[in-house]
């Protein structure tokens, strides 16, 4: 095990435990950018490692009763068979490698500047939320299935690609659609459905050969312990004092992503 992956994992799980987000929007351009890893190789085992330490937050949120397993079943609707239909067509296509490492890099950045663009931006979307009454604007219960459901093949799609979007993207596309839905509720469902998502991607990642096993060690040895620590500083930190750095921070390395070769 190489220390510092271990050390990368430790700073990413603390910013997780203390933020809530960040993991493959932080740990996969850390590896492409710093590490010299490849995006393919970084994206497969970014999503492993997201499924294994997000199952300890999924595992507290269900026995706290934060979870409405209804979205949780029709986000997974859409997201798992889309994961499976982007493997297959990953394996399809046999990109070679040139090809592939430009494709994960373009969707890489993509999904960094959409990810610091709704975490600036998720305030703004509460408020649109709401009428000047004080109600909230709210899709007809007819149609929230369907969209539930597209939400779920978009975020799916992204995520199998990018390792990115299942932590902010699907936040706020929660917010968006369920107004109502409690905030703690909001991210226990959406930590909920990441955890089968992501292992479903990252074992067809590990299926197409694109997962660093030892890799994958040594950045769990320290995540899982960031992330407890991290967590018991959550209170301590203000949030409107970290979420326009992370935002930064993503915006930055997004930018960087689009101009990687």
């Amino acid at each position: 095990m190489d220390p510092m992956y271990t050390l990368s994992g430790f700073l990413v799980g603390l910013i997780v435990g203390v933020t809530g987000v960040g993991g493959g929007s932080l740990m996969t351009p850390l590896l492409v950018l710093v590490f010299g890893v490849s995006p393919v190789t970084a994206v497969g085992t970014d999503l492993l490692y997201a499924s294994l330490t997000k199952t300890v937050g999924a595992w507290v949120h269900g026995k706290r009763g934060t979870v409405d397993w209804r979205v949780v079943g029709l986000l997974s609707l859409g997201s798992l068979p889309a994961a499976l239909i982007t493997i297959l067509l990953l394996k399809y296509l046999a990109l070679d490698e040139k090809t592939l490492r430009s494709l994960m890099s373009h969707v890489l950045s993509v999904a960094l500047l959409l990810t610091a663009s709704t975490l600036l931006l998720k305030e703004q979307i509460k408020k649109f939320a709401k009428r000047r009454d004080g109600t909230v604007y709210e899709l007809h219960h007819r149609y929230l299935p369907a969209a539930t459901i597209t939400t779920g093949i978009v975020v799916g799609t992204l995520v199998t690609i990018s390792s990115i979007g299942a932590g902010v993207l699907g936040t706020v596309a929660l917010l968006f659609l369920y107004p109502r839905m409690p905030s703690v509720k909001v991210v226990g469902t959406d930590i909920v459905h990441a955890v089968p998502l992501t292992a479903f991607a990252g074992m067809g990642h590990l299926a197409l050969g694109t997962v660093d096993l030892t890799l994958l060690g040594s950045l769990l040895a320290g995540s899982l312990p960031g992330i407890y620590i991290g967590s018991h500083l959550s209170a301590k930190v203000p949030e409107r004092v970290l979420r326009p750095l992370l935002a930064a921070m993503l915006l930055i390395i997004g930018l960087k992503m689009l101009f990687y070769k």
